[in-house]
């Protein structure tokens, strides 16, 4: 299945619950703090990722520094950083074995990317959630008891 194409987007949304959001900002005005808001308010759980806010909230989440100190097991890593920075991050993911990597708009790392696919993982790029659930119509997800 091509990367980016409708079916695979509608299955991750749809099948996410839990989400790593990396490089998450405390100011409201900021997109990763909007996409944030915007996915917890369709029922995704989601878990800030900045060493620079470590130990603070984050819309009422607990912010981690990076992938490898989450205590909470994720579906999906959610990257709101600079391409060059982004190489530390699918490596965690990947060792971390988690399933989806998701690169926001104009977040493009194809060898990053290919790394990611040979490990299995599933690689959205240059794309938004919170663009691309209205888009395909996806329903409010609900948590599941665990």
């Amino acid at each position: 299945m091509s990367r980016n194409n409708p079916e695979q987007l509608r299955r991750i949304l749809e099948t996410v619950r839990t989400i790593a959001l990396v490089g998450a900002s405390d100011k409201p005005n900021r997109p990763s703090h909007e996409v944030m808001a915007y996915l917890q308010g369709r029922g995704y759980r989601v878990i800030p990722i900045n060493p620079r806010l470590a130990g603070k909230t984050v819309l009422g989440e607990t912010v981690y520094p990076d992938l490898a100190s989450l205590t909470t097991p994720v579906d999906m890593a959610d990257l709101f950083l600079a391409p060059d920075h982004t190489d530390p991050v699918i490596d965690a993911a990947i060792k971390q074995a988690i399933p989806v990597i998701w690169m926001q708009i104009g977040v493009i790392n194809e060898q990053g990317a290919l790394r990611a696919e040979e490990a299995g993982i599933t690689v959205v790029m240059d794309k938004c959630p919170k663009q691309e659930i209205p888009r395909l119509g996806i329903a409010p997800v609900t948590q599941s008891a665990t």
